[in-house]
């Protein structure tokens, strides 16, 4: 089993990053594999609304000249996915929702890509913004059909330069049990797989309420 990470910081090693570590080692300790990715220091431009993901159907976003596509396939590729994203303007990083916004659209109208795998959002925040944030990260694995676990609280830790979160000694153990939990569910499923199949997918209705 494989879970990849998406980190929206352009810092390495800064408080999300650091978050996200603590929940991959209680992944690894159950054996789970893990890898991240920097996505906050890559150029990656807005969804353009051209549909042609929807009109191809090859599973790619119609920009090229960045590493989505590269991403969207190794989102497809792993049984859990992890979301972190340092708190800007109580919100999400900008570089992350735009990876965000084309990866998870390509995925929707390319028969759900991302169905049925567990996912989890976490966040890094000087001081406030850190609830919303992950709210906003939580709306893409809802609207996936992705299996979310949770902790004792809401998936937040606080610090301000690199390494700070370290000192917070809740917002670890929040981390940590929700690393735990993800690879419970993650093994459960995985287990439960041939006994009880999954629900078949079904087309999506679409209602407009202007006409």
């Amino acid at each position: 089993m494989k879970v990849v990470g998406f980190n929206g910081s352009a810092r390495e090693k800064g408080n999300t990053a650091g978050s996200m570590k603590t929940v991959f080692a209680e992944l690894e300790k159950a054996g789970i594999e893990t890898e991240m990715i920097l996505v906050g220091k890559e150029k990656i431009q807005g969804c353009i609304a051209c549909h042609g993901c929807v009109k191809n159907q090859n599973e790619a976003c119609t920009i090229k000249d960045d590493p989505v596509n590269e991403w969207i396939q190794k989102m497809k590729g792993a049984d859990g996915i992890l979301l972190g994203s340092p708190v800007h303007f109580a919100g999400v990083a900008g570089t992350m929702k735009s990876f965000l916004d084309r990866a998870f659209f390509v995925s929707s109208v390319n028969g759900g890509l991302f169905r049925h795998k567990v996912g989890a959002a976490v966040s890094a925040v000087r001081r406030s913004g850190g609830i919303s944030t992950v709210e906003t990260l939580n709306h893409y694995i809802n609207y996936s059909e992705m299996i979310m676990p949770s902790s004792n609280y809401w998936n937040v830790a606080h610090g301000l330069t690199p390494g700070q979160m370290e000192q917070d000694g809740e917002g670890k153990q929040i981390m940590a049990l929700l690393g735990q939990n993800m690879a419970w569910i993650m093994k459960v499923i995985g287990y439960g797989k041939e006994q009880f199949p999954a629900p078949e997918p079904v087309a999506k209705v679409m209602t407009n309420f202007i006409r």
